[in-house]
């Protein structure tokens, strides 16, 4: 792990994912190849196989808005969470939609109901060890970085597979009363529940600037803690540069997901870098993403992480919304060994990616937000 105001910058090197993750079951042919970073002046050529066939068609009248999550079960079922209200004739399509491993649709479920809350701009799922479902609300993309976009989505929520509610964490329409509230959210962006002590850790978010821990039965408060593991602080903010210093606060915290190992991830998203911490929000490491985007561009803006296939997990993949790829980590340097993908909107390619998810025969699922409304599969090559 390089030390805190360390900046990695490495070269691409050319490592088959497929060899990381062991062999997988093959994709369906025909399948297409993955676009490498070569086509946009890269040099690496990728170790998937997108599947253009997976999911099936989804039922008649069903139309997919924007993708802001994606998950994968103990069973190898995959889970994604859509914006019906973001796309014109998709409002009769359920938002939270269950695929089995074949691409058939397996659960739908979602929307306003007695007994909880539900936003109007949904962001993020989970399953849980117990296979329950953890949706979030949050709201767009600050792009200035001390503009408040609004609060009315500021909640999380816990169901059964089946959709049956559990719990509700913050509340809608509430605001929020910033970063060291212990009763409210600020538009939380992504959400992981440890096995091991039973918590909820949310990154909240897009008005808020920390990550939040709770028991995820009760929904107690348990801590929190924002950039450097510090008391988060919502004062405002220099716009990002990477020719200054690290910022001392996160800027739109994106993603937060645990390792076996116990270390805890957080997407740093508005700041271009990757924060590790221990569970109890003590600071481990940083980098900020080094990847090469093509025409000579090197950088990359972090939105999900999902670990490696291996028992080791010694590798991060981490999706790139702005550059429209997918980069390889090392989890022991957090330096970039591989990237793939370019923008558009073919079988391969990426039109905003926001979140990626495994599966345990190391498939890996992209959802797509904004222009791309979607979610492919990927199989180890």
């Amino acid at each position: 792990m390089r030390p805190p105001n360390h900046r990695v910058r490495t070269s691409v090197l050319t490592l088959l994912l497929g060899a990381t993750f062991g062999c997988g079951e093959p994709a369906p042919e025909p399948t297409a190849e993955v676009p490498s970073r070569a086509d946009v002046g890269g040099e690496v050529e990728s170790g998937y196989r997108v599947d253009p066939f997976w999911p099936h068609p989804l039922p008649a009248g069903w139309l997919l808005g924007n993708v802001v999550g994606v998950a994968t079960d103990s069973r190898d079922n995959v889970w994604i969470i859509h914006r019906p209200n973001s796309q014109s004739g998709a409002a009769e399509t359920p938002p939270v939609i269950a695929f089995d491993p074949a691409g058939n649709v397996l659960q739908s479920w979602g929307g306003p109901d007695d007994g909880y809350d539900w936003g109007t701009q949904t962001h993020g799922i989970h399953v849980d060890h117990q296979d329950n479902v953890w949706v979030g609300f949050g709201g767009g993309l600050p792009y200035d970085p001390n503009a408040r976009t609004t609060t009315d989505n500021a909640l999380v929520l816990k169901f059964t597979p089946d959709g049956r509610f559990l719990l509700q964490i913050g509340d809608f329409g509430m605001g929020t009363e910033g970063s060291n509230s212990t009763a409210f959210l600020g538009q939380p962006t992504d959400i992981w529940v440890d096995a091991e002590t039973n918590e909820v850790f949310i990154s909240d978010g897009y008005s808020n600037r920390r990550i939040i821990v709770f028991d995820a039965t009760t929904g107690e408060y348990r801590r929190h803690w924002g950039a450097y593991g510090n008391e988060p602080d919502d004062a405002p903010m220099s716009r990002f540069s990477r020719d200054a210093s690290p910022p001392q606060q996160f800027s739109t915290p994106h993603c937060v997901i645990g390792a076996a190992d116990g270390l805890v991830y957080v997407c740093d998203r508005g700041n271009q870098r990757i924060q590790v911490f221990q569970k109890d929000g003590t600071f481990i490491g940083e980098s900020f993403i080094e990847a090469d985007l093509g025409d000579g561009r090197i950088g990359g803006t972090p939105w999900d992480i999902a670990f490696s296939a291996d028992p080791a997990q010694r590798q991060l993949l981490v999706v790139d919304g702005g550059g429209h790829a997918v980069h390889t980590l090392e989890r022991d340097s957090l330096e970039v060994s591989e990237s793939f993908g370019r923008r558009g909107r073919w079988a391969g390619q990426f039109e905003s990616p926001h979140n990626l998810a495994l599966d345990t025969r190391g498939n890996l699922y992209i959802g797509e937000t904004l222009d791309g409304r979607r979610v492919q599969k990927f199989a180890p090559d």
